[in-house]
């Protein structure tokens, strides 16, 4: 089997920004997806240049040589071993691909050749509740809203919640676009910021009860100082773990603050490959590591990145902000993996436009779990619909 051509989709904008996938294509008519995970933030330009560029390279290369392609990419671009965000995503797509026409070739789902499932079913999570959880996305201000929006999720299923506390404004806006003086993130948190994200999640878990868990996210807005000043006011309402409190990079002050609070520290969207985390691990900075599987190698990478975080008592949450073709390969990885901890719904899946882009509109059941696809490769494809409308530029 030979790789003859790639097209490049750059997907209509939507709620999280535009989402770029690729499709590789063989000479056997096999054909095979991944998404390029820079999908939400400001690069999708730049993701649908890596997958260009990238997706020349592998022209005429056999498929099904998933391991050899990874490494060629890797050692022969000069910048693959450089890494950083663009760079890795692109190889998470073409990997992501190559694994799904590995599937589609053996007829079996790719979490078969992974290991096969020790998760049977995926526990889920209702993420970033501050942006509402329904068909419309809006910022949310009062401790009402919270504890609607908590409610919406749980009459959904879910057992678990994501929040950030201070994200949002009292006058409603973003807190990276703000210009509000007041709403000081770094340096020292005010009396009233305090007040105000301890009211937001108290209102959850006062809505949602003892066995909600809850998640608290916080973008690494906080820096070493605030992470630590509001994670002792929150650690009260008992939060199931504390996402970014710092910058995604820096181990020292990850570390600070897992030895100043008793909450399990997250982090890892913004981390690539395994040598990124290593350091992570190795320090214990980290007990839930959340590698995103369209951002930090693909499949290949990410299995990898797991397997070494079981060494070291680290749980998994795969970071899932993208669309359909990037929660169906998490879901792979996922239920293999026996250090699985739950899985993520970002409010931005659960909107029609997102959801359209996919195939198959696969959703978590009424107890909040989801279920790995059982069709061959990575049972997900983009939509007719979402191809006819994209962008497409096809390299051959």
């Amino acid at each position: 089997m030979k790789i003859t051509s790639v097209d490049v989709f750059e997907c209509k904008p939507n709620v999280m920004g535009a989402v770029v996938c690729v499709r590789i294509n063989t000479d056997e008519g096999i054909s095979g997806f991944g998404e390029v995970g820079l999908s939400y933030g400001k690069a999708h330009f730049a993701a649908v240049g890596i997958a260009r560029d990238f997706a020349e390279l592998i022209i005429g290369m056999d498929p099904e040589n998933v391991e050899a392609i990874w490494e060629h990419i890797f050692r022969t671009t000069f910048w693959g071993m450089g890494g950083g965000t663009v760079i890795n995503a692109g190889m998470s797509a073409i990997d992501t691909a190559l694994w799904d026409i590995k599937g589609k070739a053996l007829n079996k789902p790719v979490y078969q050749l992974l290991g096969g499932k020790t998760n049977p079913k995926l526990r889920s999570y209702a993420s970033q509740l501050q942006f509402d959880w329904d068909v419309e996305h809006r910022f949310l201000t009062q401790p009402e809203q919270y504890a609607e929006a908590t409610l919406k999720a749980m009459a959904d299923g879910y057992t678990a919640i994501k929040v950030d506390p201070i994200g949002v404004t009292m006058d409603g806006k973003w807190a990276r676009e703000a210009s509000n003086p007041n709403w000081k993130m770094r340096g020292k948190l005010s009396n009233e910021m305090i007040k105000i994200a301890y009211a937001r999640t108290a209102a959850i878990r006062e809505a949602g009860g003892d066995n909600l868990d809850i998640i608290i996210e916080l973008h690494s807005f906080t820096d070493t100082t605030t992470a630590i000043q509001l994670g002792k006011a929150l650690e009260p309402l008992n939060i199931y773990y504390y996402e970014e409190p710092v910058h995604p990079l820096n181990v020292e002050s990850m570390l600070e603050i897992h030895r100043n609070l008793n909450i399990p520290i997250a982090t890892g969207e913004r981390i690539y490959t395994r040598f990124g985390f290593r350091e992570f691990l190795e320090k214990r900075a980290v007990q839930v590591i959340q590698p995103d599987l369209c951002i930090t190698g693909g499949i290949t990478e990410t299995k990898k990145i797991c397997d070494m975080a079981n060494t070291y008592d680290a749980a998994v949450q795969l970071h899932i902000c993208g669309g359909p073709i990037a929660t169906a390969a998490s879901l792979h990885v996922e239920t293999v993996i026996p250090n699985f901890l739950i899985h993520e719904v970002h409010e931005g899946a659960i909107k029609k436009d997102m959801r359209e882009l996919g195939k198959y509109d696969y959703m978590p059941d009424k107890t909040g779990c989801y279920s790995v696809p059982e069709l061959p490769g990575i049972g997900q494809e983009l939509s007719e619909k979402a191809m006819a409308e994209a962008t497409v530029y096809t390299i051959k």
